[in-house]
């Protein structure tokens, strides 16, 4: 049986927090928002069990990892520098990178970024994209005029944090089912069509039934977490959005040679609204997307069994 181990180590001057499982090839693990190491639960047992040493940290701010005070300590450098610092801190020269989320930008990042030290890329729900020619909140600015847009919304500090701080057990279960595979078309109600005056949390429905890819277990690890931490570790990431396109002038502009892996759910807007086959623009060694019919965003935690067995065919196709 392969037991997830924890333990806190230091990472780039922060005490970060690991849950791991089993010896082997390291395999890395970067989890998104509003998430923890705990989104990667099913496969930490799963890799190891394929022979794999996997392991998924808290990132910085969230969790059991320490969380810098200032915005700027948020930007994309910081969390690619942690991910290096990482594989330092565990004695690995190199390592597979997996993220999900804002973890698969920090994958593309850093792949390109420290080709010599991620030599496989799995990215889930959030494919590669070229260079924007603005910065992205000015753009979406202009986009998105009088609608509501997620990204936007997390800009002001303060105020997501007080939305979702007020009952951080609903904020959790609200977004999490908002953008899943049970919400069928939710997802694109709150990400295109509501006024910009919209509360959030306010437009999402509670699930009609409990969902089966989450438990009452599951949903209080999380709230217990955020409860203690806040939710300001996450949400300072998208407040560097337009700082990383400026602190980065040539991040997504050259070819990833590194082999990768793309998987989403059919239901994920990054699916519906991407053009997945552009991706191989810029990552030529790109195996064939693996679209989930009936999944949403949160695809690890949705279907377990499914992403685990593309991920140990992948691992083992580069390894």
């Amino acid at each position: 049986m392969n037991v997830i181990r924890h333990r806190t180590v230091s990472v780039n001057g922060l005490n970060m927090h690991l849950a791991e499982a089993g010896s082997g090839p390291l395999v890395l693990l970067l989890h998104g928002f509003p998430e923890l190491w705990y989104s990667w639960r099913h496969q930490l047992p799963a890799l190891a069990a394929a022979g794999y040493h996997a392991v998924a940290p808290d990132l910085r701010g969230h969790g059991r990892t320490d969380g810098p005070p200032e915005v700027e300590d948020y930007g994309m450098s910081d969390h690619v520098a942690d991910a290096v610092a990482l594989l330092d801190a565990l004695g690995a020269r190199t390592a597979v990178l997996v993220g999900h989320d804002w973890g698969a930008n920090t994958v593309w990042a850093a792949a390109e970024l420290h080709p010599e030290r991620f030599t496989a890329l799995a990215a889930l729900s959030v494919p590669h994209r070229p260079r924007s020619p603005r910065p992205p909140i000015e753009m979406l600015r202009t986009f998105t005029g009088d609608r509501f847009n997620w990204m936007l919304h997390f800009q002001e500090p303060g105020t997501a944090e007080a939305e979702f701080s007020a009952d951080v057990p609903r904020a959790v279960r609200l977004m999490l089912y908002g953008l899943s595979g049970d919400a069928g078309d939710l997802g694109v109600h709150l990400l295109t069509q509501l006024p910009r005056t919209t509360v959030l949390l306010n437009e999402i429905p509670e699930p009609p039934s409990p969902l089966p890819w989450l438990t009452a277990a599951d949903l209080s690890y999380y709230s217990t977490e955020y409860e203690r931490t806040g939710f300001t570790g996450g949400l300072n990431r998208y407040r560097n959005a337009d700082r990383d396109w400026h602190h980065l002038p040539t991040l997504a502009t050259r070819p990833l040679d590194q082999p990768a892996l793309f998987l989403a759910g059919a239901l994920d807007t990054a699916v519906r609204y991407g053009n997945l086959s552009a991706m191989r623009d810029l990552v030529p060694n790109l195996a064939d997307p693996i679209v989930l019919r009936g999944a949403g965003h949160w695809i690890q935690q949705e279907r377990p069994d499914e992403v685990n067995a593309a991920l140990i065919k992948f691992l083992q196709a580069v390894s």
